[in-house]
């Protein structure tokens, strides 16, 4: 699904994954309130009275739901007001030839022309065609997406590889 915005806006389907760092905001009560959780590379957080829960693969909305489910089955609150924020995505990557190789934090609205600009921009050798975009999730023999297209959007954990150009 090469191309699928990721803004502001469609924040509600984004899907949460390993290395979001997350908020969790319980309404009048602090001890179940965390400004910054790192999603662990299981996809868990570890959260008081429900322990390890599943955040991985579920939006924003549904996490808030299981967390809210969980203290009121458990007879911990009545009726809890549970917010959760993304406080940062987790990384995209771009490696080849590119300046500055390596892992860039996700932001929505990130282009490809942008993850290259923060890279450092192209090197003089770099081909600027059919440059390889694998999404999160792939496996290694998987095919990359090919585009030329330096607008086409982003999400978190894609691996961009910008090969050398043969002269």
């Amino acid at each position: 699904m090469l191309g699928a915005s990721m803004g502001v806006a469609q924040e509600s389907n984004y899907m949460l994954g390993p290395n979001d760092i997350i908020s969790i905001s319980v309404y009048m009560e602090e001890d179940l309130s965390f400004e910054e959780l790192r999603i662990g590379d299981s996809g868990r957080i570890n959260y008081p009275f429900l322990g390890e829960i599943q955040a991985a693969g579920k939006t924003v909305s549904d996490f808030e739901s299981l967390i809210r489910r969980g203290l009121i089955d458990g007879e911990f609150l009545i009726d809890p007001a549970i917010t959760v924020r993304i406080v940062t995505y987790r990384p995209f990557y771009i490696d080849g030839e590119v300046e500055d190789p390596g892992a860039y934090p996700y932001e929505p609205g990130l282009t490809l022309r942008k993850a290259i600009s923060i890279a450092g921009g192209f090197t003089e050798r770099a081909a600027r065609r059919n440059i390889a975009i694998l999404p999160e999730g792939s496996d290694q023999d998987d095919e990359p997406d090919l585009t030329d297209n330096l607008d086409i959007s982003l999400r978190p954990g894609d691996i961009i590889t910008i090969e050398e150009r043969f002269f």
